[in-house]
């Protein structure tokens, strides 16, 4: 179970439902029973669909949920992802907030499996950033992951990045690596973000981990990852798109991170349909 899952829905739900389903409660019977299917309406790679399971088993949990297709197929126009039967108000109460996280979800991992398929096969590893919706974190990243793409870390306690703002509070690289160095645990790898072939070079002899290029330009690029000749991971990050991956593949770093992976993903259109039947069995 992803952590914070379930109070995610519950607020989900709270948000949409308020004092109560007022539509609902006014048209269908409380012992009316029916079948939601989910239908997907784009080409997409499905991802999330233990979330729309968990948010409607929330409100009924004794519907039946039967999932269609698997975590990152590709699913076409018409195909069912899930099928739901029992009580109808549960149906249509969980509706729209169960499509609303199936419609992210799926957007990210159809949106990161285009990028990963526009990556040539050099070793480079494509990773995603913070750059996620606040308390959505561990849905996005896990939605990245389904979309073939891998994780750069999850919060501020996962690692040491070493980012533009903390080079001028400290003074400089070699003071704020020497400072991290003497705070950090001996296994934790320390990671310096760099703009110029000079402050590679700082951070190179800072004994830095990682060494992230930030917003520099292929020749750029080509010429840090031969100065730091295998010293260091070297990681590729700032304005990355998917028109630049084959050149930026090529230039020898090891990992690509890009924030567009989760903050430019647009949810993909996904819809429920209901089948009403007052004889269809519990």
């Amino acid at each position: 179970m992803l952590h914070g899952l379930e109070r995610l829905i519950d607020l989900a739900l709270a948000e949409d439902i308020a004092t109560g389903d007022i539509t609902t409660n006014a048209l269908i019977a409380p012992d009316a029973r029916g079948q939601g299917v989910i239908v997907a309406k784009a080409p997409m790679v499905v991802a999330g669909l233990m979330v729309a399971r968990r948010v409607f088993k929330r409100l009924d949990a004794e519907l039946r949920v039967v999932e269609m297709v698997a975590e990152g197929q590709q699913a076409a126009p018409g195909d069912t992802l899930m099928t739901i039967e029992g009580r109808m108000a549960a149906l249509l109460t969980a509706e729209r907030t169960a499509l609303n996280f199936l419609q992210r979800l799926c957007g990210i991992a159809t949106h990161v499996r285009r990028y990963v398929d526009a990556l040539p096969d050099t070793g480079v590893r494509l990773v995603d950033t913070r750059k996620t919706t606040p308390g959505w974190r561990a849905l996005e990243k896990y939605a990245v992951r389904v979309g073939g793409a891998a994780n750069h870390r999850f919060n501020l306690s996962d690692g040491i990045l070493i980012k533009d703002n903390h080079i001028a509070a400290c003074g400089g690289i070699a003071a704020a690596v020497d400072r991290a160095r003497r705070a950090a645990p001996h296994s934790l790898k320390i990671e310096v973000e760099t703009e110029t072939l000079a402050e590679v070079e700082a951070a190179l002899d800072a004994g830095a981990d990682i060494i992230m290029l930030d917003n520099m330009g292929p020749e750029a690029i080509r010429a840090a990852v031969d100065l730091v000749a295998g010293r260091a991971l070297v990681e590729i990050s700032g304005g990355v798109d998917r028109d630049k991956l084959e050149t930026l593949a090529a230039c020898g770093a090891d990992i690509i991170s890009i924030g567009a992976l989760t903050h430019a993903a647009r949810a993909v259109d996904i819809s429920m349909r209901i089948d009403a039947s007052e004889d269809r069995p519990a």
